[in-house]
């Protein structure tokens, strides 16, 4: 994939699929790449500010893709995209943007949060998406790319108290909504290694706050299985 970083290469390799949208475009290089490569038919590019939708208009031009100035999923219709990505926001505004036009969002979606992965994957567990793969990626940071699909029996109605996603079962919650569930079922050494740096790094501090000492009792409840 040119013209890509790393954790854009691996979001990538997750689309496949007729017209995708990539909110959020920057400068077009994720939709460029995977229609020059086949691995979609026709992009949608949204973005709303004036310097990166101008990015993405140049770098698109002369593919299959349309640029737009809209803020989020306000600049796509309903049914409109067979598969969405939002890649380098926060998990807050990664799910403020889907929250706005839940009716928007396709059967497939493909998030990479810069930070608090763990909304995401709420937001997936309210509206009965489920998550069926998550890789990581390394550049400046260790980034999480997530992709969940929405089930054919999903129930029609949204925030349904007794959905569950199977890739959480027999888990437990808060650590797999942290963490995400197929780390915590593959525990392989890079996974390990990494919560044991945050407990260290944590357990230093002179004082945690609310959400840090959570994180903390959760990474010790994980090392201790």
């Amino acid at each position: 994939m040119p013209h890509l970083d790393q954790r854009l290469k691996v979001v990538a390799r997750q689309v496949r699929c007729g017209t995708h949208a990539d909110i959020g475009s920057d400068h077009g290089h994720l939709l460029k790449a995977l229609l020059a490569s086949g691995r979609i038919e026709r992009g949608i590019a949204i973005e709303n500010k004036t310097q990166p939708y101008a990015n993405s208009q140049a770098t698109l031009a002369g593919f299959n893709a349309e640029v737009r100035l809209a803020d989020g999923l306000a600049g796509l219709a309903s049914g409109e995209a067979d598969c969405l990505s939002i890649c380098g926001m926060g998990g807050e505004s990664i799910v403020r943007i889907l929250d706005a036009y839940p009716d928007r969002v396709p059967d497939i979606a493909i998030f990479q949060p810069n930070r608090k992965p763990e909304l995401v994957r709420a937001w997936a567990l309210r509206n009965q998406y489920n998550l069926v793969d998550e890789t990581i990626a390394h550049g400046h940071w260790r980034y999480v790319i997530l992709r969940f699909e929405r089930p054919e029996n999903r129930p029609q109605t949204h925030e349904d108290p007794a959905y569950e996603d199977p890739a959480y079962e027999g888990l437990d919650q808060d650590a797999a909504l942290l963490f995400g569930p197929h780390e915590l079922r593959h525990r392989t050494d890079e996974f390990l290694t990494a919560l044991r740096e945050e407990q260290a790094y944590l357990a230093s501090l002179n004082r945690l706050g609310e959400e840090a000492a959570n994180r903390l009792a959760v990474i010790t409840r994980i090392l201790a299985e």
